[in-house]
């Protein structure tokens, strides 16, 4: 069994005893460190070797957001982002800085874990209709005349049915949903995720719906 190792990272020493409690008495988990800000825990990544981060987003001196980004800048492990509230701003901020997904703090035990091991191998974290009302929530606040940021190289890249997919992502739909409207296996979308995740050199989904509309690839309103 694959042993995934856990950093805790969360100003509040109680809610920290708390997720190590609950986490080490799970089986292939390990918690490998616990940090009160981003600072500290950038610090303690340079001693203990992590496969994912649990990133609270306010805390004083180094927030989550800043600790996220420098982490993932420097390639380090994967991290999960914990609120405290649904739709937070930070958390989509924690999201365009390298961030792979984030729960909230009072998510069902069975969460935690699920959404744990599936940031250590990679895969979607943020259900799909979480992602939609995070987008629905955000880009609303965008103009819709906005002009893209700087395209990826790699977009050019992309077949017409990866641009497809990429435009499912982007509105929130899951593998299935995907697969349902293209009439292929959802087998068959799981791999054209994987193929545009490589060819954008992004880590997971979640990098990919910010990158589809940054891009422009899709524009605020359309669903």
């Amino acid at each position: 069994m694959v042993t995934i190792r856990v950093l805790l990272v969360d100003d509040q020493e109680l809610i920290r005893l708390g997720f190590r409690t609950i986490l080490e008495a799970q089986s292939g988990i390990q918690v490998v460190g616990e940090a009160d800000d981003g600072d500290t825990a950038l610090e303690l990544l340079k001693t203990v070797t992590a496969d994912v981060v649990l990133m609270d987003v306010r805390m004083s001196r180094m927030n989550g957001v800043e600790a996220t980004r420098r982490i993932c800048a420097d390639g380090g492990p994967r991290v999960l982002i914990l609120t405290t509230f649904d739709l937070d701003e930070y958390a989509y901020e924690a999201l365009h800085a390298g961030a792979s997904g984030f729960l909230l703090k009072d998510a069902p035990l069975t969460d935690l874990v699920s959404a744990i091991n599936h940031v250590h191998f990679g895969n979607a974290v943020v259900a799909p209709s979480t992602t939609r009302r995070l987008l629905n929530h955000f880009t609303d606040r965008l103009p819709a005349n906005r002009k893209p940021q700087s395209i990826p190289a790699g977009l050019d890249e992309l077949t017409s049915r990866e641009r497809e997919v990429l435009v499912y992502l982007a509105r929130g739909l899951s593998n299935a949903e995907i697969a349902g409207q293209l009439t292929v296996s959802e087998g068959t979308i799981k791999t054209h995720v994987g193929r545009i995740l490589t060819k954008l050199g992004l880590r997971d989904r979640v990098q990919a719906v910010i990158l589809a509309y940054e891009a422009g690839v899709v524009k605020v309103g359309d669903r």
